[in-house]
Formats: structure tokens, sequence, C-alpha cells
């Protein structure tokens, strides 16, 4: 899991049937504290209601993906699971809402 910016939107006209009705975004990790990029995007699939310059917890792992889901056959691996409020580390909070 890694927190991350969402960057943009992706449209397809033709998606599998396990992904009828759900959002495609492009994000990025990005370090929680300072808000720098950290790699580059990916293509995630939104569940929470997520949008561009949205800060959220991304799960880049297949089988908790489809899980989150509930499909054992969706060709998923990156999964938006979470809008981040804040972050407290090494004596540091950052809020994001």
């Amino acid at each position: 899991m890694f927190i991350g910016e969402v960057i943009g939107n992706v449209w397809g006209v033709q998606k599998v049937k396990e992904l009828d009705g759900k959002r495609l975004l492009l994000v990025r990790a990005i370090d929680p504290v300072t808000e720098k990029p950290i790699g580059e995007a990916m293509m995630a699939i939104d569940t929470v209601g997520a949008g561009p310059g949205s800060i959220v917890l991304v799960m880049d792992e297949g089988g908790s993906a489809r899980s989150v889901l509930d499909s054992k056959t969706a060709p998923v691996r990156t999964i938006i699971c979470g809008i981040v409020d804040s972050v407290s580390m090494k004596g540091r909070d950052k809020k994001f809402a």
C-alpha cells in the first residue's frame, strides 16, 4: 500500500464486465509529508469516490484488490481503497482535507 495523489482520469469505451460501473483514475505515489511525487503514474480502480487532486490510500496487490471488489476473476492489480485526511509522521502532521 502507498499514499498517492490522483492526477487524472482514464476513459475506455470497452471494459471487462467485472469493471462495469467502476471509475479508472491515474495515481502517482507521493511522499506523504512533502507531497513530492515518487515514481511514475499508474492506473487504479476507484472504490471511494476520489477525483483529481485527492490524496488517497492505494493498494497495489492483485489478490487484495480483487477481494475489495468482491471478484475472484477481475483483471485488477491497483485499487484506491481510501481518501487520506491527514498523516502523522516523525513528529510532523500533514492535513489534506
